[in-house]
């Protein structure tokens, strides 16, 4: 059996601009056992902390952003699935965290996915720093440490009930002010993806006319890994091909 290991160190890590550019995921399912199905997404912990996040971290120099957004999954999440190649959206946000400092102006710049898990792992690389934990939309609002990663899963839920329209289905998730918002500032950043198939298309621009958050607030987190592309995916103007992490 050949064990999956995290990387670590930075010196493969890609910047734009001094932005510390990161890659992450919302791993979800859909929950059949209940009377109604129902999305669940998986949510992590960081360590040394109770409140959770999605998984995400440092997008390198070598993999692209999609696959970069498996691998945090598999990594910190131990899921592997289907990614959208579709980003969720690009967000700039500022950590305060000298261990998990974006850049030396403590700037990032995250790209956030949607990744429909397949497989559930029992050993992931970073197990024992970790719990993770499946929930309902409505309680991943309330456990969400980062503004920025409600942002990304607002537009997750918009996603989702466009699908759901298609098939004439409703779904109803209440995201709105009243939801519980976390109140501590923001700190650290860390994300999850892994082994995953990208489909559909996606152009990714490194530079500052990407999306970004206006607010700066907080801090950071993603996800991603081992990925086969479907679909048509620009990124830079060229199919790319399929690499598995071992």
């Amino acid at each position: 059996m050949t064990s999956i290991v995290a990387r670590t160190g930075r010196h493969l890590q890609r910047y734009d601009n001094n932005l510390r550019l990161v890659s992450g995921c919302i791993p979800y399912r859909l929950d059949k056992t209940k009377d109604e199905n129902r999305i669940e997404v998986l949510m992590v912990s960081s360590p040394n902390r109770d409140d959770m996040v999605f998984p995400k971290g440092g997008w390198e120099s070598d993999e692209t952003v999609e696959e970069a957004a498996c691998r945090e999954a598999l990594e910190e999440a131990g899921v592997r699935g289907i990614l959208d190649g579709n980003a969720l959206g690009v967000w700039e946000f500022r950590s305060k965290s000298k261990q998990e400092a974006c850049s030396e102006e403590g700037g990032c710049k995250g790209y956030m996915f949607a990744l429909q898990v397949t497989e559930e792992l029992e050993t992931w690389p970073e197990k024992n720093n970790r719990n993770r934990k499946w929930v309902v939309i409505e309680e991943a609002f309330v456990l969400c440490r980062y503004e920025w990663m409600r942002n990304a899963l607002k537009e997750f839920v918009k996603v989702i009930e466009k699908g759901e329209n298609k098939r004439e289905h409703k779904m109803s998730i209440n995201v709105n002010k009243e939801d519980k918002q976390v109140t501590k500032e923001d700190e650290d950043c860390q994300l999850m993806p892994n082994i995953c198939h990208v489909n559909g298309s996606m152009t990714i621009n490194v530079n500052k006319e990407d999306k970004a958050v206006t607010k700066e607030d907080e801090d950071c987190q993603l996800m991603s890994n081992i990925c086969h592309v479907n679909g048509s995916m620009s990124t830079y103007g060229i199919m790319v091909p399929a690499r598995i992490f071992l």
